[in-house]
């Protein structure tokens, strides 16, 4: 295992094999997002983006918690002190952090326990795949402090789950159970408390041995095929299956299946 941060960083990542697990490092304020660890998160997740070596990540956080979204103490002293730039971390750390979960070029899942409101909700969604907690606590939580939606929740939660159930839980604002969050289609594997990291590792390592630019192709298909017409959306996937069919792990994958063995990808 090779550390890339060291422990006391705001953000730590460690690597097996092609996995890279980040790890939101502030425990004892239910991983709370201060300057410190937007900036950290944000600038980690570019990184990663562009390590060949990395082929899936897993997104957590430390001390059995998510995420409790933005640290509303370090808020409150923006607005005291900088009311006109409280809100600029959302164009500089929490649509930045959202666009790279969201568009890395390989799988991102997202490990959930304990709480995971707001911008860590937004997190969450964010990424492609969601292993969650039983127990774990979520929340859009915006609207009970007098906010609206940020981290992408506005695209994101319409897209999961429709319109309507969006609204109930953006106006609301009521927490909600891992359970709950599954029975809503929200989640991709639910486990047992304490176990989120271990499944979540096991996918990504599985998505890792997989072929990475045809993940990548997938990825960007869905994204952007909301707005499209499906005539478009035809003519989007005749180049994305172009462009995945030129890579060497097609080749090679196509060759395995004729001589009738499994498959090795590389992510070439």
């Amino acid at each position: 295992m090779t550390y890339l941060n060291n422990d006391d960083a705001p953000v730590v990542t460690t690597q097996q094999d092609s996995v890279a697990t980040v790890t939101i490092n502030r425990p004892q304020r239910r991983n709370a997002l201060n300057d410190n660890v937007k900036t950290a998160l944000r600038d980690e997740l570019g990184r990663l983006a562009g390590d060949c070596t990395v082929r899936a990540v897993v997104l957590t956080g430390a001390g059995g918690q998510f995420c409790a979204g933005q640290d509303l103490a370090e808020h409150a002293t923006l607005l005291a002190d900088r009311p006109g730039h409280a809100f600029d971390t959302v164009e500089e750390h929490y649509s930045p952090i959202v666009l790279a979960l969201a568009q890395m070029p390989k799988p991102v899942i997202a490990a959930i326990e304990g709480v995971c409101v707001g911008a860590g909700l937004g997190f969450a969604l964010a990424c492609d795949l969601r292993v969650v907690a039983r127990n774990a606590n979520l929340s859009t939580a915006f609207s009970s402090i007098g906010l609206t939606c940020d981290s992408g929740l506005a695209h994101s939660l319409p897209r999961a789950l429709g319109e309507a159930r969006a609204k109930e839980l953006i106006l609301l604002a009521e927490p909600f159970t891992g359970e709950q969050a599954d029975r809503m289609g929200l989640v991709s594997r639910l486990v047992e408390p304490g176990n989120a990291v271990e499944e979540a590792s096991a996918l990504a390592s599985r998505l890792a041995a997989g072929p990475t630019r045809a993940y990548a192709e997938t990825k960007r298909l869905l994204a952007t095929s909301y707005p499209r017409t499906l005539e478009e959306t035809l003519t989007e996937e005749a180049a994305a299956q172009t462009r995945a069919g030129a890579s060497k792990d097609h080749t090679a994958a196509v060759a395995a299946f004729l001589s009738k063995q499994r498959p090795v990808f590389t992510g070439g």
